[in-house]
């Protein structure tokens, strides 16, 4: 038995929602380790769609324990939001069943405030990132600044007077930059005390609750959000999320050390996708693209944004592999290829006339690569559904294995439908 950590292989919305559910009935524990509410994902369980942000999935499952890491930046308001949004379709979230870490960063109205000052600048120069305006950059920001404002200040508002007066001080003289008004430090106490009675009861040391529960032989599932792609330092930068979303962060952002990690599972989507700006040397602009984005209904859970589209990576996906120690992959919308004639494959790139194996780090020099493709023949036969080896097609099956020995890493997992119930299990990664 070990635990579990899920990350995103490529630049998110690879289908982490479902195998995380899927993997959710065996933990006792379910973490969320970096990341806010700018990130979501979709369950769907006997039919109905809990469409989750900023809690984890094991809080839509009776019995099970979510816990909100110091890794990841918390909008109390949001929080409280989709709590009750959840308590509509009957899912009772209570301090039983949900634990965030005390020593977690909160996102404030004046972060999303100065997030869409900022894109609407950058956008009227040319040079948006394409963030989601939920204020998770500039929250991060203020972290690393040593000026956040934690969930454990909620407790002690005689302290939280200094703390927004500091946090203030930095956030106004930003705003003047921008000619904005600046924030009364009345408005800023206001949201934080308004807030603070239904946020407390959440509130936990929650390395010593994970320490515990590890020394109980509790199974923990540890939930990363986004993906590797998008990691600050090892992503597409800038064009990036503002924390580190590679596996080695479950153990900063939830306070167990990388010695409890256990099996590292990559959610790899069959193709590739991504929204916003940024690289993406395999995108189609054409009707296979459309084909794609329509058949995998490629839209933002949180954003509604169409997502762009363009055959798999190899070549990114094996650097995944290697910045995040992957230990196995669970392949996803293995589907959405049914019909195809044929496929492609990315498994380098020409640089300036050479060829290389990887992406490169500067802006300029993704910018210009030109992605070094094979071809494999499709399958007309459909693979929904499938739940073993045998209900898929022969060419399906020399497309996963190519892209295990393309990649370096073993299929675990193997999805062919939103439905949970729909995968192949190669291996249980609890009981690797």
């Amino acid at each position: 038995m070990t635990n579990v950590v899920v990350i995103g292989s490529q630049w998110g919305d690879e289908g982490k929602g479902k195998i995380v559910d899927w993997l959710s009935e065996r933990a006792d524990i379910v973490v969320r380790f970096q990341g806010g509410h700018n990130a979501g994902h979709t369950l769907v369980i006997d039919g109905v769609s809990y469409k989750l942000s900023l809690l984890p999935s094991g809080v839509v499952r009776p019995g099970k324990m979510a816990v909100i890491g110091n890794g990841v930046v918390v909008d109390p308001h949001a929080l409280i939001a989709e709590i009750g949004r959840l308590k509509a379709q009957n899912v009772e979230v209570t301090p039983e069943n949900l634990r965030i870490a005390e020593n977690a960063t909160l996102i404030l109205s004046l972060h999303r405030e100065l997030d869409g000052m900022r894109e609407d600048a950058a956008s009227n120069s040319g040079t948006k990132i394409g963030t989601t305006r939920r204020g998770i950059g500039p929250a991060y920001e203020d972290k690393v600044g040593r000026r956040a404002i934690r969930v454990m200040d909620l407790a002690d508002l005689d302290a939280l007077e200094a703390k927004v007066e500091r946090i203030l001080t930095h956030h106004n003289a930003l705003r003047r930059g921008f000619g904005a008004p600046e924030v009364e430090h009345s408005t800023i106490m206001e949201e934080l005390t308004s807030i603070a009675d239904r946020v407390l009861p959440f509130m936990d040391s929650v390395w010593r609750l994970l320490d515990k529960e590890r020394r109980k032989g509790s199974r923990i599932l540890f939930e990363g959000a986004q993906g590797s792609l998008l990691d600050i330092d090892h992503g597409t930068y800038p064009f990036v999320t503002s924390s580190n979303t590679v596996a080695g962060q479950a153990a900063a952002g939830s306070g167990m050390g990388p010695g409890s990690l256990g099996y590292i599972l990559g959610i790899t989507k069959a193709y590739t996708t991504r929204v916003g700006e940024g690289p993406f040397p395999t995108e189609l602009t054409d009707e296979i693209g459309q084909f794609l984005g329509e058949k995998g209904h490629e839209f933002g859970t949180v954003t509604g944004r169409k997502r762009r589209c363009g055959w798999f990576d190899a070549a990114l996906v094996r650097q995944s592999v290697a910045t995040n120690g992957i230990t196995g992959i669970a392949l996803t919308k293995l589907d959405v290829l049914d019909g195809l004639d044929e496929l492609k494959i990315c498994v380098g790139y020409k640089l300036d006339g050479q060829e290389i194996d990887y992406l490169p780090a500067a802006q300029a020099a993704q910018a210009r690569v030109e992605p070094i493709y094979i071809t494999l023949e499709g399958w007309k036969e459909s693979t929904v559904g499938a739940r073993k080896w045998a209900d898929l097609p022969a060419q399906a099956i020399k497309y996963v294995r190519q892209v295990e020995e393309l990649i370096g890493a073993p299929v675990a997992l193997l999805s062919t439908s939103p439905e949970r119930d729909d995968t192949i299990l190669v291996t249980d990664p609890f009981e690797d």
